[in-house]
């Protein structure tokens, strides 16, 4: 996955399942990586279920989030 998008601002997404996560609307973001962060480190587990990352005109859902969490922590 293009991680140079992290960079971008992000609108992130959280609910127990993608409806919720639509109807409590965005956290917004200054940068897609901050939000990621957030949502791995500080969300409860439960919301991650209809997490929706929205960057750049791209939607990414809760496995895509976990895979750049990953990278982040990489380096």
């Amino acid at each position: 996955m293009n991680t140079h998008i992290l960079d971008a601002p992000g609108e992130l997404f959280l609910g127990s399942d993608v409806a919720t996560a639509l109807a409590q609307g965005p956290r917004r973001f200054r940068t897609a990586a901050k939000a990621v962060r957030f949502a791995m480190e500080h969300a409860a587990p439960v919301s991650l279920r209809g997490a929706m990352l929205k960057i750049e005109g791209q939607t990414l859902g809760p496995s895509q989030i976990r895979c750049l969490h990953k990278s982040l922590a990489r380096g």
